[in-house]
């Protein structure tokens, strides 16, 4: 229950906490050996995430059709390009959009997106200033979706641990009352038991007895018989 307030208090109460996440801030990459601008932006998810993410909502919002374009870079840095798409909310040409997706943590990736004009006229703050804020506003714009986004699977997942946390506590607790049951019932049945040893330990003193004094009987019998044998044997002989 307290992780999934936690939860709720990242999403509603604490947006500042993660400042530096959701923020777009210019930057540069290394693109065919030259340092290109872009915009940069991280985000909570894994890289994988991102980049699903970022695909489908540009093909979404956008209907740009990100494709991979192989690797660059150290560490394996995949680059998604869409050459030639329209972007009329960025320029009236067709551009060549490009982007990377890292992960500077475990769970912390960076988008980072820069943009060809043609003829290597790459779109960067001091020439083409319009077309670099209109792709700032577009990387903006993901992020936001991005963090709802997040936000809401966070929110999912804290709500399905909540509902087995739930269920392993019925599952525990009905284990629990069983068992008070199953230890009430031997308890019954030891106190029976109990009875039923104090019921068999008097009636085996009384048999105890009953042996001394059938034990004296037979003595009697014994003896009573022993006189009569002798007494027909005396008249037998007469």
């Amino acid at each position: 229950m307290r992780f999934f307030y936690f939860i709720l208090f990242l999403v509603f109460v604490a947006p500042n906490a993660n400042a530096q996440l959701y923020d777009v801030r210019g930057g540069t990459v290394n693109f065919e050996r030259k340092e290109r601008d872009a915009l940069k932006v991280q985000v909570d998810g894994t890289a994988a995430w991102t980049r699903d993410y970022w695909q489908s909502w540009l093909k979404d919002n956008y209907n740009i059709r990100l494709k991979g374009d192989g690797v660059f870079g150290v560490g394996k840095k995949d680059v998604l390009v869409a050459k030639q798409t329209p972007a009329s909310s960025v320029s009236g040409k067709l551009i060549d959009l490009y982007s990377t997706i890292t992960s500077p943590a475990d769970t912390v990736s960076e988008l980072a997106v820069f943009a060809d004009l043609g003829s290597s006229s790459w779109i960067n703050p001091d020439r083409t200033p319009s077309e670099y804020a209109a792709l700032r506003t577009i990387v903006q714009s993901f992020a936001s979706a991005a963090q709802r986004k997040a936000y809401q699977e966070q929110v999912i997942e804290a709500e399905k641990q909540l509902r087995d946390t739930e269920k392993e506590k019925d599952k525990l607790q009905k284990e629990i009352t069983s068992l008070q049951a199953n230890t009430k019932s031997n308890l019954a049945k030891i106190e029976s038991l109990k009875q039923q040893n104090v019921t068999n330990t008097l009636k085996a003193r009384e048999d105890s007895a009953k042996v001394i004094t059938t034990g004296q009987q037979i003595d009697l019998r014994n003896k009573q018989l022993q006189r009569r044998r002798d007494r027909l044997e005396t008249l037998n002989r007469k």
